[in-house]
């Protein structure tokens, strides 16, 4: 690296150093991924570089797609694009500039006057939209993911000695950053998905210590498909993972459309709340009782268009309380889970909807916020309560 800079003015060596460290301190903190990238390319136009586009594709750990590609040009600044799963993107990778330089670690320079087409699928394109000269460099992770960024210039005599000499200068900072950014960002949508959106910021936060309990007054909704047992004794693993998928593809966008969140998946069932709005104690029960009855028409839907290897029914069950989530277990392994009376009255009422033969079924302390007149069903004694609960149905 000392024999690089040394072949550079100093007053270019000063601004690539500018430019590390803008990376490493303002770009590393800045929330907009976009901007980075961005920002990252103007610095290096105003270095001289002729870059007229430039791609990174970075691996992403996420149940909806595998990577996230984002691309950069003049007209347009920086746009994002998301690599989905499955063979057909494996495949696409597997011919592309990136995988071969992730393969050989070295740096692709290619002349597009000089390159047949049939080298990489991409060549055509770039050749057909005038550009000249295309550059790839592998952005390699300890964690071994593959990565990489391009540039693409329409410029006649391409990136020069000097160029090249500042993208090496800068790429390791480059790297660093996307590097902590991705790690970041993985660490964050993987507690997400798997704990919820309040628990994993609480767990970034640092509630991690066994014993810590947070309360949330909200409106509780429990689901569970009925006879699961039964129905997933005929199918393979495999088809009874689709089953439940296809199951909650019915339950959870309602929830989320009302403003709710899915705290946990048991099995066939989940819990999910939508928090109090403050003084307005009716709205949270009002989109739970919203959520709860859009659900049923999907999966109504869904067994009509024969989606499920046999029709299913679920059962809903809406309280309105405290969820409480708090760290459990013992030693180094600990659950963020959710508990409490008002939970475990929400279960205990979902209990209920096989027996009264009924879909869905609320608590008094529910209806009592909602703005309709509900049908109330009697007192009944479920498990673990003294008292009788008091049951209503829309």
């Amino acid at each position: 690296m000392l024999g690089l800079a040394r072949s550079l003015d100093q007053e270019t060596l000063s601004r690539v150093i500018a430019l590390r460290d803008w990376l490493t301190t303002t770009g590393s903190r800045m929330d907009d991924p976009n901007a980075v990238m961005t920002g990252f390319i103007e610095r290096l136009i105003e270095l001289g570089l002729p870059i007229d586009r430039a791609a990174s594709a970075i691996e992403a750990l996420h149940s909806e797609y595998a990577g996230i590609g984002r691309f950069w040009t003049p007209g347009e600044g920086t746009v994002v694009r998301y690599l989905p799963h499955g063979e057909r993107r494996e495949a696409v990778y597997q011919a592309s500039p990136f995988a071969y330089v992730s393969k050989t670690g070295e740096w692709l320079f290619l002349d597009l006057n000089e390159t047949p087409d049939d080298l990489f699928p991409i060549l055509p394109e770039l050749k057909s939209a005038g550009f000249r000269h295309y550059l790839v460099v592998p952005i390699h992770f300890i964690n071994g993911a593959e990565n990489g960024i391009s540039f693409a210039t329409r410029s006649a005599k391409g990136f020069d000695d000097r160029a090249l000499t500042i993208l090496r200068l800068v790429m390791p900072s480059f790297a660093l950053v996307t590097e902590l950014r991705a790690t970041s960002s993985r660490l964050d949508e993987v507690l997400r998905i798997y704990v919820g959106d309040e628990p994993h910021r609480a767990i970034l936060s640092g509630a991690i210590q066994r014993g810590q309990v947070t309360r949330i007054r909200s409106a509780i909704l429990f689901a569970d498909m009925r006879e699961y047992t039964r129905i997933s004794s005929t199918l393979s693993p495999e088809s009874a993972v689709e089953l439940l998928n296809d199951y909650f593809d019915c339950l959870v966008p309602p929830i989320e459309d009302e403003g709710g969140e899915v705290l946990k998946y048991l099995g066939d069932g989940l819990l999910a709340i939508v928090r109090d709005r403050g003084d307005d104690t009716g709205g949270a029960p009002q989109a739970a009782l919203s959520a709860a009855n859009k659900a049923l028409r999907r999966i109504q839907a869904a067994n009509n268009e024969g989606r499920f290897p046999v029709p299913i029914s679920i059962g809903i069950a809406l309280h309105h309380g405290d969820a409480a989530y708090g760290n459990v277990g013992s030693g180094q392994r600990l659950d963020f889970t959710v508990i409490g009376r008002d939970v475990n009255l929400a279960s205990r009422i979902a209990d209920l909807n096989k027996r009264l033969g009924e879909p869905l079924l609320m608590s008094k302390s529910f209806v009592e916020h909602l703005w309709g007149d509900p049908t109330p069903l009697g007192l009944h004694a479920v498990e673990g309560f003294e008292d009788k609960i008091e049951i209503f149905r829309p």
